[in-house]
Formats: C-alpha cells, structure tokens, sequence
C-alpha cells in the first residue's frame, strides 16, 4: 500500500521534528539532582520533613546554621570543641542550638541530636569555591567524610545541600513550584505530540508501510516527554509534601510512555530485540538534547547508518508494542509468539491454528490475540479520524 503524503494538518505538524516546533528554547542545562546520592539529600530536607521546619526556623530568625548528617563517631577526627548531646531529634531544640556558633551534628537517621557547637577542621587543601566561612567549611566536610552537609546562609537566607563532590543551593518553595506548573504544561503539549505520532506509527505498522523517519519522530517525542517528566518529578523530591498534586498530574500525563519507548527500540533494533536493545536503550538515554534532536543519531541508536536517508528505508516492527496492548497477555507470551513468526505483519496474517503452535498460547489466547489485534484496528481508525 502507498504511503499517503503528509499535509499540513495537526497530523503532520506531529510530524515534524521537535528543534522545528520551537523546543529548541528549552533548557538544555545538566541537572545536578540526577545524582542519586544528591537527590537523597534534598528529600531528606524537602518541605514536610521535620528537618526542613527547623531550617525554616532558622531563616525566618535570621540566623545561620551549619548542619551535619553522619556517624557522629565516624564524624569525631574532625571535632574541636563542642557540647555532647544525644538528645531526641526536635525541630524546636535544633532551632534553640543554631543560635550558638559552631556545627551540629545529627545521626543518619535523625533521630538523635548528637553534638553542638562543634568547631569542624577539615582539611584545608581540599579545594572549595565558596566564599564564606560557613559554606567553604561545609563543602570540605562533605567532600572530605561523604556526609550530608546543609548550610544555612544568616545573610543571604538561602539553603545549599553538599554531599561527597555535589553541591545544590535550593530555591524557595514559591518558586519551584512556579516553575514545576510550566513544566507540567510543557509536557501536557509534549504527551499530545507523542498519542499523535504514535496513532500514526500504529496505522503504518498494522498496513506494513513504516520508514524509518516514522520510527525516529516518534522515539524522539518519546524520550523527551520521558526526560520532562524525570525532571519534574525530580522537582517533586524537592517540593516534598507541597508536590503530591503535581504528583498526581504526572502519573496522569506519562502513562505508559516508557513502556512505549522501550518497545519501539525492541521493535526497530536493527540487530535485535534482546540484548542489544538494551544497549540501544542505555545509549538512547546518554544522548545529550542536541544528539536527540539529530535523527541521523537516533537512526545509530537503532543500529542503521546515519548516512542513509530515514523517509527511504523500510522497516518492519517485530509487534512488541502492539501486542502489549493486548490485554492479558503477558511479555513471556508477547515474546514468544514474536519469536516464532518474526514480525507483526505475520502475527496478524497468522491463522488461529498458526497461533496455536506457539508454546504457551492455545486456543483461548490465539481468539484472543486474533480479536485483540482488530479491536487495535478498529481502534487506531477511530484515533485517526478524530485527529483530522
């Protein structure tokens, strides 16, 4: 069957790529939470947590602190000085303490105030950016031990994070939450894009007319809606107890994004759908924002010469992702049947006594592959349709 030409249409706009739709404009910047380590640590302050009031009380009296969260006995080498407390973790007595100079020290745990008015001496050649007494102290304790280290700024009023070589300086909650509502919208438009070109991919796989321009556009809008969201939920972490709405937005807006992503790339891996789509997927996921927007890359990624034209070279889907769909059937079922006929083209030509033979299937999960895969059909038309 032809391919039909592509109009200007919401379709077609889908189409194209995402530098070409102005996305170009977003941010392309490393997060630094992306440590796990990092993240940890922001959650272990976020908004809700007991530790996170107390620093709040400390900012809003206009005082300075210098917190560390670690073994106090792993913590002692660097320890001159100081009031040795033990005493239950209270938000309120943490308050009291940061009015004397020096660090305090809390158990991993927090759940016991260990020690006050430490004079902390780490090292003074580790190397540190930082300015102030405070901060340079706190990030050559963190850098020095690994501990979780937070320093509150008297003057400033600001909240920095450090632990091992990462450092984060926090941002009011106002604004986090600011910035994390036009990141939802921005992929609210993201996820349209994406049921777009997906609806479309489907129509072409189940008419075996798919290139592999039609692949790249809709792995492209994939794996950046799925990038979007880890950020946004990222700043979720940070949000603490004052993100559960948004929480709830976005499991709303994903969905099954990542599942649909990863079996694209089994579906399209040139050299297969095992082992090597799992590279394809790893590899997929370190593309910087400029390689993603490059589908001469992409076209790498699933195994084909960037050199060659995508709109010419035919590709055929194994079926992963279309018979996911299918309810009740399962991914050992899923991969089995693939592994027996090879593509989709062939598991929807294929008999019901052809079904059959596949180990594990019979004859209720054959009707029921048979009648799943026209209601799949049935459906994409209607999805089409509405589209237009």
């Amino acid at each position: 069957m032809e391919r039909q030409p592509t109009r200007e249409t919401k379709e077609a706009r889908a189409e194209r790529p995402l530098g070409d739709l102005g996305f170009t404009r977003i941010p392309a910047e490393e997060d630094p939470r992306r440590d796990p380590e990092l993240l940890a640590a922001i959650a272990t302050i976020a908004p809700g947590t007991e530790l996170r009031q107390a620093v709040d009380d400390i900012i809003r009296s206009h005082e300075g602190a210098l917190i560390v969260v670690g073994e106090p006995d792993e913590l002692a080498f660097l320890y001159s000085g100081g009031i040795r407390l033990d005493a239950p973790f209270r938000p309120q007595l943490l308050y009291e303490l940061a009015k004397m100079d020096g660090a305090i020290i809390l158990d991993p745990p927090i759940e016991r105030l260990a020690w006050a008015n430490v004079q902390l001496m780490p090292d003074p050649t580790i190397p540190s950016d930082e300015t102030g007494t405070r901060h340079r102290t706190a990030e050559r304790v963190a850098k020095q031990t690994g501990a979780l280290v937070v320093s509150v700024s008297q003057q400033r009023e600001t909240v920095t994070v450090f632990v091992g070589e990462a450092r984060y300086q926090l941002d009011p909650v106002a604004d986090v939450l600011t910035k994390t509502n036009q990141a939802l919208g921005t992929l609210d438009t993201y996820r349209q894009r994406l049921e777009q070109v997906l609806t479309r991919l489907t129509a072409l796989e189940f008419q075996n007319a798919v290139v592999l321009d039609d692949v790249l556009v809709v792995l492209q809008r994939a794996e950046m809606t799925t990038r979007m969201a880890e950020r946004i939920t990222r700043d979720c972490v940070e949000l603490g107890g004052e993100g559960r709405l948004i929480r709830l937005q976005l499991e709303e807006l994903v969905g099954d994004v990542p599942i649909e992503r990863d079996a694209i790339v089994r579906d399209y891996q040139l050299a297969g759908a095992g082992d090597e789509a799992t590279e394809a997927l790893a590899t997929l996921s370190d593309l910087s924002y400029q390689e993603l927007l490059e589908f001469g890359r992409l076209a790498e990624v699933l195994g084909h010469d960037r050199g060659k034209n995508p709109l010419d070279l035919s590709v055929t889907p194994r079926g992963y992702r279309v018979l996911s769909h299918i309810p009740r059937l399962s991914e050992p079922v899923i991969r089995r049947v693939v592994g027996d006929l090879g593509s989709l083209d062939s598991v929807v030509r294929a008999s019901q006594r052809e079904l059959e033979s596949v180990d594990g299937v019979g004859s209720v999960r054959a009707r029921e592959i048979r009648e799943g895969l026209r209601r799949l059909q049935e459906h994409n038309l209607v999805d089409r349709y509405l589209q237009l």
